[in-house]
């Protein structure tokens, strides 16, 4: 086996969504291990209040394994992916659709970058607004895909997977 992938979906989805489902065929094809955690019990407390329940249950599974994981998230699950990475190693980060924030919730997005990391939005984007993410970064210096697609990103698997592939030949290499 080459490594673990943790595949968070977001909020009034579920762990088998079809973003998070088809990445995760991809990677296990190539040998790699995925988890996909289910949030929907934590996505009950509403937008804000599953923030915290959802970073919890995160960083539980990445802390039950023994090499730090390659995070790949959507919405509200690259929203926590990014938070956690603050608090625990992680390999490197893809993530879609990332809010730069959640209204209501005292944290903003952020994230560490000490792993290859790619970031993918969508031009119509009309959940989580691109400016954000845009800014976000530009500050940081991060590479930002933009697509012409819409928050869910559904007309791009092709391209997320293309992506994904490159992470996992940057950790393959790096290994």
């Amino acid at each position: 086996m080459r490594g673990q992938i943790i595949l968070s979906h977001g909020s009034d989805s579920g762990p088998e969504a079809t973003k998070v489902s088809l990445l995760a065929r991809l990677a296990e094809a190539l040998g790699w291990r995925t988890q996909r955690p289910d949030y929907r019990a934590d996505d009950a407390r509403g937008l804000v209040g599953s923030v915290a329940p959802r970073i919890a249950r995160l960083r539980a599974t990445i802390e039950a394994l023994d090499t730090p994981p390659l995070l790949v998230g959507s919405s509200m699950g690259a929203f926590v992916s990014g938070l956690v990475s603050l608090d625990v190693p992680v390999a490197g980060l893809l993530l879609l659709a990332t809010p730069s924030a959640i209204p209501g919730h005292a944290r903003k997005f952020d994230l560490r970058t000490e792993g290859p990391t790619m970031l993918i939005h969508g031009w119509r984007d009309d959940v989580c607004p691109l400016a954000g993410m845009q800014a976000f970064a530009a500050h940081r210096r991060l590479p930002l895909l933009v697509l012409d697609d819409d928050h869910r990103l559904g007309s791009s698997i092709d391209m997320i997977a293309a992506q994904l592939l490159h992470l996992l030949d940057q950790l393959a290499d790096a290994a």
